[in-house]
């Protein structure tokens, strides 16, 4: 709910409010705000489960839009194109940052005297 308020804002509403009210009322009023808070929570949880239980399966089916709707909002472009553009690697060869993880190199050997380097045709 307060996603966007930090502890700064906070402490200054608090300062704020102990000017305003006063050490008396301040008290009083926070109660107030925090009843008030509690009760409009009530009034939203008790609306969703009236409309689910009047919708029934339905309630699921408009549900679902609003889930992808907030996964849009963690939606980040780089994880997005990292996973369409490596989604045939299995899922444990990439890092946690979406990048996979690349193949340890094959460990070449030195040529001995006389033997001849491989050849690719497809390189020449």
């Amino acid at each position: 709910m307060f996603d966007s308020i930090g502890w700064v804002e906070i402490l200054i509403i608090i300062v704020a409010g102990l000017f305003i009210l006063g050490p008396e009322r301040l008290p009083e009023a926070a109660g107030w705000v925090g009843r008030t808070i509690r009760q409009v929570r009530d009034y939203a949880t008790g609306a969703r489960e009236q409309l689910k239980q009047e919708m029934g399966p339905e309630f699921e089916q408009l549900r679902k839009p609003l889930e992808d709707l907030r996964e849009l909002r963690s939606f980040d472009p780089k994880k997005a194109v990292t996973k369409h553009l490596f989604d045939d690697a299995p899922a444990e060869s990439s890092k946690p940052n979406g990048y996979p993880v690349a193949s340890p190199a094959p460990v070449e050997r030195p040529l001995n005297p006389g033997e001849r380097a491989p050849y690719d045709p497809d390189a020449t």
